[in-house]
């Protein structure tokens, strides 16, 4: 069962996941929000994170087998790693495949993911399916993410991802840390 929006989050037990800020992507048109949007949101979430000593867990895609990735493929400044945050290298549409990253959160005691990224029916919806697989409790911050079209963020806001976990705003995960 997915915590109730009262219920506070427990930096030592929950990881910030941030999927794809990367430049070429946070640059693409996209909807209902803009990618520097969502990229200021997460930033907001990772301070707040590393603040009070949660995992923050930075997650970006490379393509198998090319030497050299396209521009844009690091992440964007924002989103630079820092100490203590875990970084991700997927070679997948999501997070967990072939990375470790189950481990690695179970390593700190983690049982929450709180979602955030784009695209919001790619590489976040494939990350939170695996990370409730995995047994994680799973939190969508649906205004800290965006899809390639309003039409399909929308859909997957109201009809995908509330079968996977609980949808909220930033504002309301920045509240039940504190």
């Amino acid at each position: 069962m997915s915590p109730t929006v009262t219920e506070p989050l427990v930096a030592g037990r929950a990881a910030l996941v941030v999927v794809d800020l990367m430049p070429r992507i946070v640059e693409r048109d996209l909807g209902p929000h803009k990618g520097v949007d969502v990229v200021r949101q997460a930033a907001r979430l990772a301070t707040a994170f590393r603040r009070a000593d949660g995992t923050v867990v930075l997650v970006r895609v490379e393509r198998p087998g090319v030497a050299e990735q396209p521009p844009g493929s690091g992440f964007v400044p924002e989103m630079q790693p820092e100490p203590g945050d875990i970084t991700i290298v997927k070679r997948a549409v999501g997070a967990f495949y072939g990375t470790g990253l189950a481990e690695q959160l179970r390593e700190r005691g983690v049982n929450t993911v709180v979602m955030t990224g784009i695209a919001t029916t790619m590489g976040v919806e494939s990350t939170a399916r695996a990370a409730s697989d995995h047994g994680f409790e799973v939190v969508f911050v649906a205004d800290a993410m965006t899809g390639m079209t309003a039409q399909e963020h929308e859909h997957a806001l109201t009809t995908v991802l509330p079968r996977f976990g609980e949808v909220v705003t930033t504002d309301e995960v920045l509240r039940r840390l504190g």
